[in-house]
């Protein structure tokens, strides 16, 4: 996990000189919200990124985490987006982590690649857990 010194949290979780691009997108893992949420993240990303291929790469790493948000986490999941015109940090959270389904079938191959896809892509990220919260936060270079 790569967490970067320069940026601090406000009480909000945002970092500290970021603006937020519009209000946050909240759902439940039922229904179509993942892909709305993904939607909601490029449209915002693309007022600040004018690469398309950052933006495909903003799009990727908001989809595995909304992904790992409906998969493994509980209650409403959140996505904001926020800027300091230079860096673009998308926050996910959900309520906490899902009680662990002894009923589970075995782990697929196919899953567990979301957080790897985020290291390779991101400048900084972190994922924090506690019992009713996780957030999971990335940050990337706006001007690449």
């Amino acid at each position: 996990m790569r967490c970067a010194s320069e940026f601090r949290l406000c009480g909000d979780g945002l970092t500290v000189g970021m603006e937020r691009l519009g209000e946050p997108f909240e759902f439940t893992g039922d229904g179509d919200g993942g892909r709305r949420a993904r939607r909601a993240v490029r449209e915002r990303a693309a007022k600040v990124i004018t690469d398309g291929t950052l933006l495909d790469d903003v799009e990727l790493m908001a989809a595995e985490g909304v992904a790992n948000a409906i998969l493994h986490g509980t209650g409403i999941i959140a996505v904001t987006v926020a800027t300091d015109g230079r860096h673009l940090r998308v926050d996910i959270t959900d309520d906490g982590p899902a009680q662990d389904d002894p009923r589970a079938a075995e782990p697929r191959l196919d899953h567990g690649r979301g957080l790897t896809v985020i290291d390779a892509l991101a400048a900084e990220w972190s994922l924090e857990q506690s019992p009713r919260r996780t957030r999971l936060w990335f940050i990337v270079d706006a001007l690449r």
